[in-house]
Order: structure tokens, then sequence, then C-alpha cells
């Protein structure tokens, strides 16, 4: 942990009881996030990412593990100690429409974090506080009165955004905020998120299935596979050189907009194995092209392979050589 950590994850946990046994959504995941970064998290539908973003700000309650911020351990705090946390985290989610309460006019879905937490003293100051809002976020004022019914999924999204800033926040969880939106809004949005960012200093955790979209947003990129951390990297040497069988299938997978152009596609055979009491050994050996006998017994620990480099994987520097 470093003097400019703000969030640092150790050994986190996250089990559901199902009929069938255990189900390991997040199993043993560390890492640290610096002031101002932006900390990409990859992987497959159902790898556990999105539970994971819920599980660092306490929308869901961890098995076990600690999440702290500023060196404090949020999962011990109170509810009351809670209640004043969460004025510094915050999260976006995937559903913009799923997420705004379509009774509630756009003034009143972005005032509502400003009413709940009494931070506006009078009607005027909070109606000031909304329109700034909107003009921070790209939304005009003419739609102040109107509902989530009568926008497009680009202008709920802002909405989203709005509410999430609305207290002004230090830490910004970012679930798949633009995956419900057309390629065209999907970079407005993402624009805006950027320039957020700058303006502002926010902590961003932006979790998505799509690499091409982390890749332009992320400082730091986590790849995550079925409840692990497999890699993380910046993301210039993981789309340079990915080390981890499981990041080069995802990245040769990337569609390339060139015509003409080829990439050699890695196609993964076997099926992915249940979350549900996992198998011993490494989880994605009965799908890797590399794997040996050790990988089915011992499960790879992650470990830094180079300064700032993180794979989990018995055989990442044979890997890091051969595709060099």
């Amino acid at each position: 942990m470093t003097g400019n950590t703000i969030v640092e994850v150790k050994n986190l946990k996250k089990y559901f009881h199902t009929k069938k046994g255990m189900l390991h959504a997040v199993d043993d995941v560390s890492f640290t996030i610096d002031k101002g970064e932006t900390l990409g998290l990859v992987g497959e539908s159902g790898c556990g990412k999105s539970t994971l973003g819920r599980v660092m700000i306490r929308l869901l309650e961890a098995t076990s593990g600690e999440v702290r911020f500023y060196g404090d351990d949020i999962l011990k705090y109170s509810s009351g100690r809670m209640k004043d946390m969460r004025k510094r985290v915050q999260i976006v989610f995937q559903d913009p429409y799923s997420s705004l309460n379509p009774r509630l006019s756009v003034s009143d879905l972005i005032s509502e974090p400003l009413l709940v937490n009494r931070v506006c003293g009078s009607t005027a100051e909070r109606t000031g506080r909304v329109l700034e809002l909107m003009d921070t976020v790209g939304l005009a004022r003419r739609l102040v009165n109107s509902y989530p019914h009568e926008l497009d999924g680009g202008r709920r999204q802002r909405i989203g955004i709005a509410r999430s800033l609305a207290l002004s926040p230090e830490f910004i969880v970012l679930d798949e905020p633009v995956s419900a939106l057309d390629v065209c809004i999907q970079a407005q949005v993402l624009n805006l998120l950027n320039s957020l960012q700058k303006q502002f200093g926010y902590t961003y955790v932006f979790i998505s299935h799509n690499l091409s979209v982390v890749k332009h947003v992320s400082d730091r990129i986590a790849v995550m596979y079925l409840g692990k951390i497999v890699e993380m990297s910046d993301y210039q040497s993981l789309f340079k050189e990915p080390l981890h069988p499981y990041t080069q299938a995802l990245l040769s997978a990337i569609p390339i907009p060139k015509v003409g152009e080829k990439r050699d596609r890695l196609i993964l055979e076997g099926d992915v194995p249940s979350p549900i009491e996992p198998p011993d050994g490494c989880r994605f050996a009965g799908r890797c092209f590399y794997r040996q006998e050790i990988c089915t017994r011992k499960t790879p620990e992650l470990h830094e392979i180079e300064p700032g480099r993180f794979v989990a994987c018995h055989f990442a520097r044979n890997l890091s050589r051969r595709s060099s």
C-alpha cells in the first residue's frame, strides 16, 4: 500500500449458499487502487466482477476479507458510520432505466441523494445544486421536469451519473455503465466520465466485459475468471503482451476494424467449471492449451512477475518468453 493508495482490497471473498452447495462468486481477491486512477475489471459474464464491485462498497456483505478506504476497513463499520461513508463512495449501475424510479422527474431523481443526506439547507439551494449537476453531466436544463420514460438511454445514464456525483464522492464503481447504450452514445458517456475524472480527481473501478472499452478508460486492468483475478497490469503491457492464457484468448477475440487484416484466434475448448464448489487447482485448466499435471492439483497464486505486472499461472514466465 502506497501513500497515494485510496482503496486496498485484501483476500476478499463473497460466497452464496445454494441448494447445490457454496457458490464462490468472489474468491480471495486482493489489489490496490491509487487516488485518481481507473482500474478496469473485465471478464466473462458470471465471473464475479459485478459482485466484487458491490461488495467493495457494501451493497453486498463480504464473506471474509478486508476493504480498506484510506487504511480503514469499512467492512467493520457500524451502520451509522457506513451511512456517512456512503457520501464518499458511489455506484453507477448498468441499466439506467431500471435503476431510476419512473415516478420521479429528473429534478426529483437528482435531488433525492441531497434530501436523504440533508445536504442542502433550502429548496432554492437544492434546486441550484440540481441544475449545477445537470450542467456537469451534459443534461439540458429543459429536461428538468421530464421523466425517465421520455428520455433515451444516454440521458438516463447521465441522470445516474449526476445522482452518483451529488454528494461529491471520492470513489465510484462504474458497473458496465455503457453496455446497454448504442455505440455513439457509449463514446459520449465514456468521454464524460474521463472529463469528470480530470476535473474532479475521481477514482474509478470500471467494470465491463468489453476489452476495447476498458482499454480506452483504464490506467490498469484486472482480468477475472470464475471469481479470481488471473492477471493485472497496466493497459499498455496487457494489450501488447498478455501473459495469462485466458487473457490471450480474450484479446484474440476482439474484432479488427480494418478490412483484410487478420488476427490468430485462440479458440477455447471445454466448459467453464461451476462456481459452486469449484475444482482444485487452476480453474482455467480445463480450457487451457498449456495445461500440465500441476495445473489440476495446485492453485496458482497471483504473483508479481514483472514490476507492476501480476499473473496467476504456473507457466507465466515461459509464456512471456514464447510470446516475445
